[in-house]
């Protein structure tokens, strides 16, 4: 479902204005509101919005805060980092660490030689909005930095739009950190450092912006008004009939049992509920439209709930976190949950977290949920997958360089297209697998990693140009005992509205299998024609973004050549 709108207009958010959203303004750690309350207004119009590390004063610049912090708490902050020769990252930890041992009344000890700030930990923002983090460096005299070539401007930027990706070990490359809308480059940077080696994967924290939630969703449950978008979904076979499948076929789970639909649309999943023998089906759709739609057709088919139709299907026009407001229900009163969340890379618009929401507030213990997994795969993709033969051969002449361009600019956006498994250069491989029935929501948000191996049948090294992502959702027989069935997004299966999605690589990763690289010493970088990689590692993060609904996807790449030498390429972050 999360996947059909496609046009859901970004630059809402830039448009909408804050003085409707300062209800909103919350965070994890508490009511920003109560804090706004004490910020006072200068006589120039300017909000003090900067707080001191230590006491609840308020600075219009953060040049202010820091003189203060020198002059009242004996901390000199621009004087610390410059003894220490703290850059960026290392300046960003500081903060976090002050503001935490403060806050827990410990003593800032700023001597001490383990340097206690450094951990990575401290990359996660304190307070979620602090904006101190996103502008200590703004007055700070211009340095540079020849180790590390850091554009702290961008940095700031990405550090704020992303709610700080936490990377960690040993990374390998060439410094270079650039900023762009839609995708962001970032390698070797001291603080941002990862490894292959054994390790469990750090979860990389998406935060969801506590502004302009509600335009974003107005605008997410606006654009499922049109018809078009419920035409696309029904008309995938594949999508809907897994889910037909699930509810028709298994009349020991649906028959007799109080079943919920979150996110009903049309109200195709609640009918199949009702149809199955469900006593009573409860269609969640937040979107005004078509929760009046879902009515209109639950009263045709003659299945609502209401002194005309006798039926068991009652339809809620609410955010399924709200339900309760709107309709008479028990906490923990359902036997079947059920929704299509599922949006691009699986986990785009975020629906899922509203979907754990409803299982753990209303799903009777040890209830179903359909589908009750959810599993991320990944693989690698030659040039067959890209524009590249299109421009090389249009009607004779040779057009190449506009395909080059074209593959420069997929480098910095992810794709949604459908991808041959002929064009596949790699094995699929694990990413994530997720137990909808267990899993945590802060789950959500996860780094995996995961190794491709080139096709064994392949008899010369191939480029890989990048990797496609798919998922596959399982109706298991842990609650579908008579006809399981399993929805599948993978290449090597008829197409869905899903298709694939696509993150391009930088520059194409020359591969071989073991095989064909044995024998005679090769020279040149891993993953060059001279000497083609043997497989692939990669280091995938997905989080949330700041953007409610959005997600971050970050993609590492290390070539390991048969003798288990390395080669790191640059982390590549996309927003989808």
């Amino acid at each position: 479902m999360a996947a059909a709108a496609t046009k859901m207009v970004k630059d809402e958010l830039l448009n909408y204005s804050d003085e409707d959203d300062t209800e909103d303004n919350f965070s994890n750690d508490g009511d920003w509101g109560d804090w706004e309350a004490g910020v006072e207004e200068d006589g120039d119009g300017s909000v003090s919005d900067f707080l001191c590390l230590f006491c609840d004063s308020h600075y219009v610049s953060c040049a202010l805060l820091f003189e203060h912090c020198r002059l009242s708490h004996d901390f000199d902050f621009r004087g610390v980092t410059k003894e220490l020769n703290l850059d960026f990252y290392a300046s960003f930890k500081l903060i976090n660490y002050v503001r935490s041992q403060v806050a827990e009344n410990k003593a800032v000890d700023v001597k001490d030689v383990n340097f206690p700030w450094d951990d990575e930990k401290y990359l996660k923002p304190f307070w979620q909005e602090d904006s101190l983090l996103y502008s200590f460096a703004d007055d700070e005299e211009e340095v540079e930095d020849e180790e590390e070539g850091l554009d702290r401007e961008g940095l700031m930027e990405d550090l704020q739009k992303l709610g700080v990706l936490s990377i960690d070990d040993e990374a390998v490359g060439e410094s270079s950190v650039s900023s762009n809308k839609d995708v962001t480059l970032i390698s070797n940077c001291s603080d941002l450092k990862q490894s292959f080696e054994d390790e469990e994967p750090r979860v990389c924290e998406g935060r969801l912006a506590g502004r302009n939630i509600r335009k974003v969703n107005e605008n997410y449950f606006g654009s499922y008004s049109s018809f078009g978008i419920h035409k696309e979904m029904i008309s995938d076979k594949v999508r809907t009939e897994a889910y037909m499948d699930a509810l028709l076929k298994n009349p020991s789970l649906l028959c007799g049992s109080v079943v919920m639909d979150v996110g009903c649309g049309t109200g195709i999943l609640s009918l199949f509920a009702a149809q199955a023998g469900a006593s009573r089906v409860i269609a969640v759709e937040a979107s005004e439209k078509m929760a009046k739609v879902a009515t209109k057709i639950a009263k045709d088919n003659k299945v609502f709930n209401d002194n005309e139709h006798n039926g068991v299907l009652e339809v809620a026009h609410s955010m399924v976190e709200e339900l309760g407001k709107s309709i008479q229900i028990q906490p923990q009163s359902v036997d079947v949950l059920v929704s299509e969340w599922m949006g691009y890379c699986l986990l785009y618009e975020s629906m899922l977290s509203s979907v754990l929401y409803a299982r753990d507030r209303w799903l009777k213990p040890g209830g179903a949920i359909l589908p009750d997994t959810a599993t991320m795969f990944v693989a690698g993709f030659g040039k067959g997958a890209t524009s590249l033969p299109f421009w090389e051969d249009v009607y004779g002449f040779n057009m190449s360089s506009i395909g080059k361009e074209v593959l420069e600019d997929t480098a910095r956006i992810p794709v949604v297209d459908v991808i041959e498994d002929h064009d596949l250069v790699t094995g699929p491989a694990l990413l994530k697998a997720f137990d909808l029935a267990t899993m945590k929501p802060d789950e959500v948000d996860f780094t995996s990693t995961a190794t491709l191996e080139p096709i064994e049948s392949e008899t010369e090294a191939r480029l890989c140009h990048g990797v496609v992502l798919w998922f596959d959702t399982g109706f298991t027989d842990r609650f579908c005992k008579e006809n399981p069935t399993v929805l599948s997004t993978s290449p090597y299966t008829p197409p869905t509205h899903w298709a694939q999605t696509v993150l391009t690589f930088q520059e194409p990763i020359s591969l071989a299998p073991a095989t064909l690289l044995s024998g005679a010493e090769r020279r040149g970088s891993i993953g060059t024609e001279e000497s083609p990689a043997s497989s692939i590692h990669l280091r995938v993060s997905v989080a949330r973004a700041s953007e409610h609904r959005s997600i971050d996807v970050s993609l590492e790449a290390t070539g390991v050549s048969s003798k288990g030498q390395k080669r790191c390429w640059p982390v590549q972050i996309f927003n989808l």
